[in-house]
């Protein structure tokens, strides 16, 4: 006889199997053989290559930008959290979607915008050699810390706008208002009633910032030079360039440490504590200005977004249609002006190489990396979410095994795989396979994250409906579940294409000479000398940029009102 938690234990146990089995092959064993080459062969040779001010020269400086990335990001963030949740202005929903667009670029093109507002030939600097008639450009900016905590509070200011954003559109006015009239000062109020219901979505916010910050890797690799290492750049480095793979290992456990520890404080202190003291909906609260500070307070917040957020991507597009220096090897007089051929250059091979990979193959690799992304994410991640959803005890532990890989970096992710799939075992398989397959380790928890919340909203009497006129099991699914599952699956397969499209650790390690994605082929453009190979990283950073802008766009369009993206 067939007992009903059986069943459930069975089916639970079902679903779990084509996740776990991919997580084992593909994280969890990659993960084994970096501990295994940290620790057999540092014992084997007595920690010989392997430092201590080695480890924590890189940690030193990842923890110190990081922590200074994250309080920038605050001075910027929570004027901005306060302006949307508070404030209806024109303008509004179109600088709001703005503002998220930074947050899921490919940091390859982060560095793109930056380089071309504040480098050398960057628009900056040409204004200022015009204006003052320089013959050498006035701001060095690039290479620099300050060129990297720019560029992280570009790209991370969005978290603190949603999620303190959210949070602070929901407390009840009510409880400011009690305070005021007991006596109490705006600031008073602010102090003792506001910040501490927002204080576990300003911690939260923060530290998911912070791990962003500490993971950082292409925006550091690119924009500060080789003077700045994180723990991602030094693995990076010593595994292909020195290929001293005890270090890189030794650094990736460390690093690995750290982000589960800030990842799990993350979760233990986001969790909101005011109640029922939310409102159901943001727009409750949003109100016109009314006095001049509150105008004032508007105005400089625009301008200020504005110029962060809008400035670095029009720099970005329109130095791609421009050409101000000749091509490298270029003789006689160079065409200055608006141009379309680094574009157009995308499709040639001027060399004639046999060895030479056009920048459009790169455009087709991704393209279908991201295709097979999506499939692989998008099946385990609903397999996944609806293992979670069975009301299974042993789901307290499954959980945090399936959202592991969201506190593992995308570079010791790559080095797993190399240290992994170079083996004899797994040298039938094809090594560009494995690139997608890293992908959809990345963009896994982002898919469950998004599914899990929609299916344990849908109501069971639905479900118990269904059954009860006599549909199976895959009927409900059919015709219950995946309707009202449809949008926060767009969404996810959203994510999954465009994570896949822009990331970049794992491809680094991954991708060979004939096989490059797009941050791969741009970073390999941009460290080239001759304008030719800038224009053309430049011009593949734009389409990347356009892409990333459709999906904001869809994303917004198909997420229910209310829906937040985190």
């Amino acid at each position: 006889m067939n007992h009903p938690g059986n069943k459930r234990v069975l089916r639970a146990g079902l679903l779990w199997l084509l996740p776990a089995a991919f997580l084992l092959i593909f994280f969890y064993q990659p993960l084994l053989a970096i501990l295994r080459l940290a620790f057999s062969l540092a014992f084997e040779g007595g920690w010989q290559g392997v430092s201590t001010a080695q480890v924590l020269k890189p940690l030193g400086f990842t923890l110190w930008q990081a922590a200074l990335s994250t309080l920038l990001t605050l001075l910027v963030g929570l004027p901005a959290a306060y302006l949307f949740s508070h404030f209806d202005f024109k303008g509004r929903e179109a600088l709001r979607l703005l503002s998220l667009l930074p947050f899921i670029l490919p940091t390859v093109v982060v560095a793109a915008c930056f380089n071309t507002l504040l480098g050398p030939r960057g628009w900056l600097n040409l204004g200022l050699m015009a204006l003052l008639n320089l013959s050498e450009p006035p701001i060095h900016m690039l290479q620099s810390l300050p060129a990297i905590l720019l560029a992280h509070v570009f790209y991370n200011t969005a978290i603190i706008i949603r999620l303190v954003g959210s949070a602070w559109s929901r407390l009840d006015k009510k409880l400011v208002h009690a305070a005021q009239m007991l006596g109490a000062s705006p600031w008073q109020a602010f102090r003792e009633v506001t910040l501490p219901l927002l204080l576990p979505a300003i911690t939260g916010a923060s530290l998911l910032v912070f791990l962003f910050d500490f993971t950082s890797f292409g925006v550091v690799l690119m924009l500060g030079g080789p003077q700045f290492a994180t723990l991602e750049v030094e693995i990076y480095t010593q595994a292909l360039y020195m290929l001293n793979l005890r270090l890189a290992a030794v650094l990736s456990l460390v690093q690995l440490a750290c982000t589960l520890l800030v990842a799990w404080l993350q979760s233990r202190v986001s969790q909101p504590r005011y109640g029922k003291a939310a409102l159901s909906a943001e727009r409750a609260n949003l109100r016109p200005p009314r006095s001049t500070m509150e105008k004032a307070f508007i105005g400089v917040m625009v301008v200020l977004l504005v110029l962060l957020i809008l400035t670095p991507l029009l720099s970005l597009i329109t130095r791609s249609f421009v050409t101000l220096e000749a091509a490298r090897g270029e003789r006689g007089q160079v065409q200055t002006g608006f141009t379309l051929r680094y574009y157009q250059e995308l499709f040639q091979n001027r060399t004639g190489s046999l060895f030479y990979v056009p920048p459009i193959m790169a455009v087709r690799n991704s393209l279908v990396y991201a295709a097979l992304t999506v499939v692989i994410a998008t099946v385990l991640g609903l397999l996944g979410a609806y293992a979670l959803n069975q009301p299974w005890k042993a789901n307290r532990i499954f959980e945090p095994f399936f959202m592991l890989p969201l506190g593992a970096s995308a570079v010791t992710l790559g080095l797993g795989f190399l240290v992994t799939f170079r083996q004899p075992a797994w040298s039938g398989l094809p090594f560009p396979l494995l690139i997608p397959i890293a992908h959809a380790l990345v963009a896994l928890p982002m898919v469950v994250r998004t599914l899990l919340p929609a299916l344990r909203s849908i109501p069971a009497p639905l479900r118990q409906a269904a059954s009860t006129l006599g549909a199976d099991e895959q009927r409900v699914f059919r015709e219950v579940d995946l309707p009202l599952l449809l949008r926060p699956l767009l969404v996810s397969m959203v994510f999954a294409f465009t994570i896949s499209l822009g990331e970049f650790g794992a491809s680094s390690f991954l991708s060979s000479p004939q096989t490059p994605t797009i941050p791969v082929a741009i970073y390999r453009y941009i460290s080239q000398p001759g304008a030719l190979n800038y224009g053309q990283a430049l011009a593949m950073s734009s389409l990347l940029l356009m892409v990333c802008a459709a999906g904001i766009f869809l994303i917004e369009k198909i997420r229910l009102p209310g829906e937040e993206l985190y």
